[in-house]
């Protein structure tokens, strides 16, 4: 049994925009993780003091590190898909 994609695939018309988007994206998540690791490297004591519900900075930054993630992956999932469907509706028009 072959294991190939059951239509044949040709080239993505959106990828120029998923990749622009995927660096950009990828540069936001960057600044945000250095800012963690710069406390933990100029402050470390910070990240032992008690912020929001009797859980200190690490804890806290670091779930939102993971919730930051995951908002980023549906914002590009939801973008990637609108420019597939502008794009496939553009292409569909001409002919």
């Amino acid at each position: 049994m072959l294991h190939e994609p059951a239509a044949k695939q040709g080239r993505d018309p959106a990828s120029p925009y998923k990749t622009r988007l995927g660096v950009w994206m990828f540069l936001a998540y960057g600044l945000i993780y250095a800012g963690f690791v710069a406390i933990n490297l100029l402050w470390p004591g910070a990240m032992e003091e008690v912020v929001a519900m009797g859980l200190n900075l690490a804890v806290l930054y670091g779930f939102g590190l993971i919730i930051v993630a995951l908002i980023l992956a549906v914002i590009y999932n939801a973008a990637c898909m609108k420019e597939e469907k502008r794009l496939e509706g553009s292409a569909g028009g001409e002919g």
